[in-house]
Order: C-alpha cells, then structure tokens, then sequence
C-alpha cells in the first residue's frame, strides 16, 4: 500500500501540529522564566527603594545634627571670647 497524497497531508498536518505543541510549551516555560525574574526585579526595585528613603531621611538627620552643631559651637566660641569673670570673695 502506497501512501496518498492523502496520507502525506495527514502526516504534514500531524508533524507541524507536534511541532507547534512544543514550541508553544518551550514558550509557556520562558514565560514562566521571565514571570520569576520580573518578581524578583519587582523585589529589588521596592528594596532600593526602601533603601534611597531611608538614606534620604539619614540624609535630612544629618543635616540638621550638622546645624545643631555649627550653633554649639558658635555659643562656645563667644564664651571662649568673653572676658573673665573675677570670683567673688
């Protein structure tokens, strides 16, 4: 028995059927691939940003402990500066 135009018609149909569920499956599993790896970004992306707030807050502490500081210290440098004051008695 010869095969048909028929047959082969079947047969092409059938292979590229086969190939295409399986391209599809690989296709199914780089999704899945880049779903973890997009979630995972998302984490880090929130992280860094937790971490960019609280430098900006250190930031901001910093600044003003910097000004307390620059005024401590002009009120020492004006006591330093002030003449002495003779003790009683």
């Amino acid at each position: 028995m010869f095969p048909t135009k028929q047959h082969l018609l079947t047969a092409r149909t059938l292979g590229v059927a086969i190939i295409a569920t399986i391209g599809l499956s690989a296709c199914a599993t780089y999704d899945d691939e880049f779903a973890g790896i997009n979630s995972r970004l998302d984490r880090l992306d929130t992280q860094v940003q937790g971490a960019a707030q609280s430098a900006e807050s250190a930031n901001q502490a910093a600044q003003r402990a910097n000004q307390r500081l620059d005024q401590v210290e002009s009120r020492v440098q004006q006591l330093e500066a002030a003449p002495r004051r003779v003790p009683r008695g």
